[in-house]
């Protein structure tokens, strides 16, 4: 699904680099993918479900080993329980001035997720096929230096996926979209 595709990279060093992965699982025929609800108390995107993730720090030698790191230090995801499964395109944050590298990972199940108490409020599954439906994607309005500006997010249940994070989900979804011919 991932392999061949040509990745849309980003070059800006007015911006810092940050990563995410998009960790996937199955169960009982379904994927689902994981997200998490930040806490108040985090730096960035106080309150937002994103998917775990972070900037780039001086230990990290690649945007990879960002994703995976981040995992492991909000949710407990084991460096060595993952399978990178592929790179989607880079993604602009226009609050916080990231330029977010995204890697989709297969995640064994069931898994026992730790969140860390202090980054994350919640962790989050949603099934891709609830995902998927029509009425999950609605128009939406952001606000970028004071304007509105239309956009979309994903509504499921009671949770609201926005901005970024609704663009790289979007994009995934795509993916998924055009591997299954749906």
């Amino acid at each position: 699904m991932l392999s061949g595709r040509r990745k849309r990279t980003l070059d800006d060093h007015s911006r810092v680099p940050a990563a995410v992965l998009i960790p996937l699982y199955q169960k009982e025929g379904q994927y689902y993918v994981v997200f998490i609800k930040r806490t108040k108390m985090v730096k960035t995107h106080k309150g937002q479900i994103s998917f775990p993730g972070g900037a780039r720090e001086i230990q990290d030698r690649t945007l990879l080993d960002t994703a995976i790191r981040e995992s492991f230090e909000e949710v407990g995801l084991q460096p060595g329980d993952i399978e990178i499964l592929g790179e989607l395109d880079d993604e602009i944050t226009t609050t916080s001035n990231y330029i977010v590298t995204p890697f989709v990972a297969a995640v064994p199940w069931p898994y026992r997720f730790v969140r860390n108490l202090r980054e994350v409020r919640q962790i989050i599954e949603i099934p891709i096929s609830g995902l998927l439906d029509k009425d999950c994607l609605k128009a939406d309005t952001e606000f970028l230096e004071g304007r509105p500006v239309d956009s979309f997010a994903y509504h499921y249940q009671d949770k609201i996926i926005w901005g970024a994070t609704a663009r790289i989900l979007n994009k995934f979804l795509e993916i998924c979209r055009q591997a299954t011919g749906s």
